[in-house]
């Protein structure tokens, strides 16, 4: 398995009418997550988010890759 990172949001049995809604209700319910919280609790909510997904994708390879990638976007590697 490698990871996916072509969009994937969707919610079983609802009809969407827009390529991009399914993402803009994720990210709707994200900002709910963090609304009315401290930074720290932000920082730990996000924390915990990481690793009950992490938990659910459980496959390490695919994890690491995800890892490389995200770092890759917020510190390119030196060439």
């Amino acid at each position: 398995m490698s990871l996916n990172t072509d969009p994937n949001f969707f919610t079983p049995g609802k009809r969407y009418f827009h390529a991009f809604s399914p993402g803009d209700d994720f990210y709707e319910v994200l900002i709910d997550l963090h609304r009315d919280l401290t930074d720290e609790q932000s920082a730990m909510a996000n924390a915990s988010l990481i690793l009950l997904l992490a938990n659910h994708i459980g496959d390490i390879s695919v994890l690491r890759e995800a890892m490389k990638i995200a770092r890759d976007q917020v510190m390119p590697p030196a060439r």
